[in-house]
């Protein structure tokens, strides 16, 4: 074979093989190209299914005091918080679980009692609901509402610092389960109703069973009524987050229309990527709960609580 044709073969092969190698790479491109959209169609479906949402944090305040002509008392108060709800959504099916917890304790120097508890919350709820018309759900719903530790109430009187014993784990504790109709306008806001609804209140220390209307011989109350619970979920402005839950309940029998009311909110906004101010407020009313005034008389009183503070958290 001559010089030329061998120069003329290897122009050829090496022709040949450019072409193969630039196909090849031009196929793998697209092959990897098409796996990545794959990947991120799958994610985004994920994504869309679940949704999580909510706020937590500690929050905690120092007073320190040395020949303070105006007077007062060395403290130190900490909460540590969490309201996050968890929702799933495909096809029909829509399924939302909501935290709202707290626990807080505090230090004040020079009383009877230094170290108190400042804050103990413990909500919990799910509901499931397939939509049978647009925004429209039957829904099945249950919540369960408590407290972690011994709570008390502390008064001076005569100038003499007193602690009653209030509360506990599971006294009081509040069930609730029913069936009805859930609104979905949109993900901010829901609204649900059930004419079919239990609750359950149990007072498991028989010291306070007087205090939350059960009987002295049983640990619980069952009533059967109608219930409506609303929700809010706003986080529509960026580090901000508004988030509020009302519930209602009233029994079928003769104490219709006397409303146990539940309402909490928690408001925050998030700076510098870890701090947080957060303010929270509840509102209870509770008509078989008994609270004392100053004159020792018992009834049924709103609750009101609300805390406000600057400290370490985190919104998503």
């Amino acid at each position: 074979m001559s010089i030329k044709h061998y120069l003329l073969g290897s122009i050829l092969l090496c022709g040949s093989l450019s072409v193969v190698a630039q196909d090849v790479k031009t196929t793998v491109e697209e092959a990897t190209k098409g796996s990545q959209q794959a990947v991120e169609l799958v994610k985004g479906t994920v994504d869309k299914k679940w949704k999580v949402s909510g706020v937590m944090g500690i929050n905690a305040t120092a007073t320190g005091l040395w020949n303070w002509a105006a007077g007062g008392n060395n403290n130190a108060n900490g909460v540590a918080f969490a309201n996050v709800s968890l929702l799933y959504r495909k096809n029909r099916l829509a399924w939302e679980t909501n935290l709202d917890t707290e626990l807080g304790a505090m230090y004040m120097d020079g009383t009877a009692y230094d170290w108190r508890k400042s804050s103990d919350k413990l909500n919990f709820s799910t509901k499931i609901g397939y939509e049978f018309q647009p925004k429209w759900y039957a829904t099945a719903l249950g919540s369960f509402k408590s407290q972690f530790l011994r709570g008390y109430e502390y008064k001076t009187v005569s100038g003499v610092e007193t602690e009653t014993y209030i509360s506990n784990w599971l006294s009081p504790s509040y069930t609730d389960v029913s069936l009805g109709l859930d609104w979905k306008p949109n993900d901010i806001f829901s609204a649900y109703l059930s004419p079919v609804a239990g609750r359950i209140s149990t007072a498991v220390d028989p010291t306070l069973r007087a205090k939350y209307g059960v009987e002295l011989d049983q640990n619980n109350r069952s009533a059967f009524g109608l219930s409506f619970k609303g929700g809010v979920n706003y986080a529509r402005i960026e580090n901000f987050k508004v988030i509020s839950t009302l519930g209602l309940f009233t029994p079928y029998n003769k104490d219709f229309g006397n409303f146990d009311v539940d309402w909490d909110m928690a408001v925050s906004y998030q700076f510098l990527k870890v701090l947080n101010v957060t303010l929270s407020t509840s509102l209870k009313y509770y008509d078989k709960v008994l609270i004392a005034d100053e004159n020792g008389y018992s009834a049924p009183r709103i609750q009101f609580k609300t805390i406000l503070g600057v400290g370490v958290g985190y919104s998503f």
